[in-house]
């Protein structure tokens, strides 16, 4: 089993920044692909960024490419997830994800264990 924890949302103006922090237990972290979902009201939850487990590979969804940047601290146990220049369509709830390495080819998933999610709100 593997726990996340996600922390670091809050309330930010547009063109600010925030730092997410997830902090995974329960399993060897450096063998865990992580990913960070989210979900806007009254959307469907979508796919923001993931870093597999040999790192440095990075992927992100073409809406924040460029401004949010995904990172892992293995000594940590935790993965960060860099969010610049923000807008207002970046409000949602925010959700780390992971998975055992290999389980997957695809970097949108499946997931396997999720954490109960922190929110973001940007305003205009």
């Amino acid at each position: 089993q593997v726990q996340l924890v996600e922390s670091g949302g809050g309330l930010v103006q547009a063109g600010g920044s925030l730092r997410l922090s997830c902090a995974a237990s329960g399993r060897t972290f450096s063998s865990l692909d992580m990913a960070w979902f989210r979900q806007a009201p009254g959307k469907e939850r979508e796919f923001v960024a993931a870093i597999m487990w040999s790192g440095p590979s990075t992927y992100y969804a073409d809406s924040v490419k460029g401004r949010f940047t995904i990172s892992r601290d293995n000594a940590e146990n935790t993965v960060h997830l860099q969010m610049n220049t923000l807008k207002p369509e970046d409000t949602a709830v925010y959700y780390c994800a992971a998975r055992r390495r290999y389980s997957s080819t695809s970097y949108y998933g499946p997931y396997g264990y999720w954490g109960l999610g922190t929110d973001v709100t940007v305003s205009s």
